[in-house]
């Protein structure tokens, strides 16, 4: 008889570095139900990242890094860095972007500020009504307070 006592070893550790898409595709169930929004959030938590990096970088209107931002120059150079391509403006990104509900927004979301119809601003959603942005002449890329209730939330997958 074998008195050893067995431990139980979650599946994705046994699978070492095979993806969780690869046990699905063949078959093996996962002890943790997969999450699409974490799977789709993953490029915009990378942006998030990128974008706090160049905190106090100067803002400069028509910039897109590396070392000076303008709001949509910030927001494509972060998202570049996280494997995703935006296009240059603010309204350009906002017709880009998956549209989500303030309810369902995540770290990592655009943040896009409007006047009417029109888009005038965008930044990277921090959590906790923060974002962070490269503001105005003057100011630096900073992490700051949501401002205005004037806001819509994208995703970019």
């Amino acid at each position: 008889m074998n008195t050893r006592k067995r431990t139980k070893v979650p599946l994705l550790s046994r699978l070492g570095t095979a993806s969780a898409l690869t046990a699905a595709a063949v078959g093996a169930s996962l002890l943790t139900p997969w999450a699409p929004e974490a799977v789709a959030a993953a490029p915009g938590m990378d942006a998030l990242r990128v974008a706090a990096s160049k905190k106090g970088s100067p803002y400069k209107w028509g910039a897109s890094g590396p070392h000076r931002f303008d709001c949509s120059g910030l927001t494509q150079y972060a998202f570049k860095r996280a494997g995703k391509k935006l296009p240059r403006t603010a309204a350009g990104q906002y017709n880009t972007a998956q549209k989500v509900p303030t309810a369902t927004r995540t770290r990592g979301d655009l943040v896009f500020f409007r006047s009417g119809q029109s888009i005038y601003h965008v930044g990277i959603y921090a959590g906790h009504g923060r974002i962070w942005h490269a503001p105005k002449t003057g100011a630096v890329v900073r992490l700051e307070r949501i401002w205005s209730r004037n806001v819509s939330y994208g995703r970019v997958g």
